[in-house]
């Protein structure tokens, strides 16, 4: 698996009301930080705290991103051909420090991380808010919806199967961290068939084919699975 494609400048695109923004700051907030992805981070049932966790790879962690420590490496992803493909960052530290900025700045939607593996950093993830992105102008979405972008950093991780056992990971831990996301969507290009193979592989169903400006994308599901009966 190469990358999906990142979304988040139309992510952030949507605009919250204030009001619906003050609804989801937990008590003791600082009101300093009303509007940030710090004040708001109940959006996303705290990402910081999914983890660690062991995986068939590996100890995981999703580290929410430091600008400082983290977009260099970033970057320098980013200009890999095969992630610029889908992800249209390549080009100076600059272009990935204002897409990651946006997202840090931004309201909560929309959390960047890098996946950490056995201490090393390894692969850049965002956890965003579906029913609160664009996206749900083109498909039908849930209240709670959780959506992941992510790429696998070096090549030598790829093709490994480390992708497929990383998205399993993460999207069971948006499921078991979020109790009101019944589902965890993915919209990479439908011609990023690594990355469609690697949701695929980690429980995710295709569920349909929509046009998003920019790529035509296959638009995959994982569902939240009754507990078995005992």
């Amino acid at each position: 698996m190469t990358s999906t494609d990142a979304s988040a400048d139309d992510t952030l695109d949507l605009h919250l009301p204030e009001e619906f923004v003050a609804l989801f700051r937990s008590a003791g907030d600082d009101p300093a930080e009303k509007g940030t992805a710090r004040a708001c981070e109940d959006l996303l049932d705290r990402v910081a705290d999914w983890g660690p966790i062991g995986t068939p790879v590996g100890a995981f962690h999703l580290t929410p991103v430091e600008v400082e420590r983290h977009v260099p490496l970033i970057a320098r992803w980013m200009n890999d051909p095969a992630v610029a493909a889908y992800w249209q960052l390549a080009g100076p530290q600059s272009v990935t420090e204002d897409h990651v900025r946006a997202q840090l700045t931004g309201d909560g939607r929309s959390v960047p991380c890098v996946g950490v593996l056995d201490g090393v950093p390894m692969s850049y993830w965002e956890i965003y808010r579906a029913d609160l992105d664009p996206l749900a102008r083109y498909c039908p979405v849930r209240p709670h919806d959780t959506g992941i972008h992510v790429l696998i950093g070096d090549d030598a991780d790829r093709g490994q199967g480390i992708g497929t056992a990383l998205i399993r990971t993460v999207s069971d831990l948006a499921l078991t961290a979020r109790p009101a996301c019944t589902r965890v969507l993915a919209e990479p290009d439908v011609r990023n068939a690594p990355s469609v193979a690697a949701f695929l592989g980690a429980g995710f169903r295709f569920h349909t084919e929509i046009d998003l400006p920019g790529k035509r994308a296959a638009l995959l599901v994982r569902e939240r699975t009754a507990p078995d009966s005992p």
